[in-house]
C-alpha cells in the first residue's frame, strides 16, 4: 500500500513557472489525506513558493523545497543543509559576469535573496514563482544561512549549464538542471532522493510504500529512492531510465491519472 508520493512540481506537475494547481489535483490531494496516504511536493522551489500553488492544501502536505535542502512537515523544519561559505563566494565570483545574461537568486531557510535590478526577472519571481524575497546590493555581506544559489537563463540555460557551471562545480557541489531554464547549486548532500529518505525516516514509511514523479536531471535521485516512481513523458531520458514507469506529461494531467488509477482506485 502507497503512504507517501512525491512530486517534482515544474514540468512534473504543472508547467514551469506557474502558480496554481489544478482543481482535480487539489481534490485528490484532499482525498488522499482521508485514507491516509501523504502528498509531497518535491521542488527546487523555495518552500513558500510551494505554499502558493498548494495553497488550498499547504498544511496538509508535505515539503521537500530547495530540491531536498530544505524539508518541511506540519509547519517545522524537518531538515535544514547549509552550503560551505567558501563555495557560496566561488560561485557568486563565477556568475556575476554572466549578468545581464543571467540572473541570480540565493535560497535561505526564510526566503531568497536577489541582487538583480532586472524588472522582468523580478516580476517572474514575485507573481510567477511567488517567492518571497529580498533584494540586497550583495548577498555575501547577508548573514543569512545560504542553502542554494539558483541561475536563470530566459528561454533555456542548457548550454551554459552543460558544458560551463555544471562541469566546473559537480566535484565539489550538487549542481544540476533544474528545468530548461535553471541551474541550481546546493550542498553535495543535497538530493531530492536523500530529501525523500529523511522524509520516509522521519514517518517510518519504507520505500516500497512510496511513489514519486519527475521530469528533469534534479528529479533522479528520486526515481531511485521510492519503491514506485515515474518519470512523465516529457522528461529528459536519464530521467526515464531511471524510472519505473513512464506516465502523461503534465498537459494530460499524468501525475493525477496514475494516483487516480494506481492508488486511490486500490486504497
Amino acid at each position: 500500500m502507497i503512504k507517501l508520493i512525491a512530486s517534482d512540481v515544474d514540468g512534473t506537475l504543472i508547467k514551469d513557472s506557474t502558480p496554481d494547481l489544478y482543481p482535480e489535483m487539489v481534490d485528490t490531494i484532499r482525498e488522499l489525506k482521508k485514507k491516509g496516504i501523504l502528498f509531497c511536493a518535491a521542488s527546487g522551489r523555495q518552500y513558500e513558493s510551494l505554499r502558493n500553488v498548494f495553497r488550498d492544501v499547504a498544511d496538509d502536505i508535505a515539503y521537500i523545497a530547495e530540491n531536498g535542502a530544505h524539508i518541511r512537515y506540519q509547519n517545522q523544519n524537518i531538515s535544514v543543509t547549509p552550503m560551505r561559505r567558501e563555495h557560496i563566494e566561488e560561485i557568486m565570483f563565477m556568475l556575476r559576469p554572466y549578468y545581464g545574461e543571467c540572473e541570480t537568486i540565493i535560497s535561505t531557510p526564510n526566503g531568497s535573496l536577489v541582487e538583480s535590478q532586472n524588472e522582468d526577472f523580478l516580476n517572474l519571481i514575485t507573481y510567477g514563482y511567488h517567492n518571497a524575497f529580498r533584494r540586497v546590493e550583495d548577498v555575501l555581506k547577508a548573514d543569512e544561512t545560504i542553502i542554494k544559489i539558483a541561475v536563470y537563463r530566459k528561454e533555456s540555460i542548457r548550454e551554459l549549464g552543460e558544458k560551463l557551471f555544471i562541469p566546473r562545480w559537480q566535484d565539489k557541489v550538487k549542481v544540476c538542471m533544474a528545468g530548461e531554464e535553471w541551474v541550481d547549486f546546493m550542498d553535495s548532500s543535497v538530493d531530492k532522493g536523500n530529501g525523500l529518505k529523511i522524509l520516509e525516516d522521519y514517518l517510518k514509511i519504507d520505500r516500497q510504500e512510496t511513489m514519486a514523479f519527475g521530469d528533469n536531471n534534479n528529479d533522479i535521485g528520486m526515481m531511485q529512492t521510492a519503491g514506485h516512481s515515474y518519470a512523465v513523458d516529457t522528461a529528459v531520458d536519464e530521467v526515464k531510465q531511471a524510472a519505473g514507469g513512464i506516465c502523461p506529461g503534465f498537459r494530460q494531467k499524468g501525475v493525477y491519472q496514475i494516483i487516480r488509477k494506481e492508488v486511490l482506485f486500490h486504497a
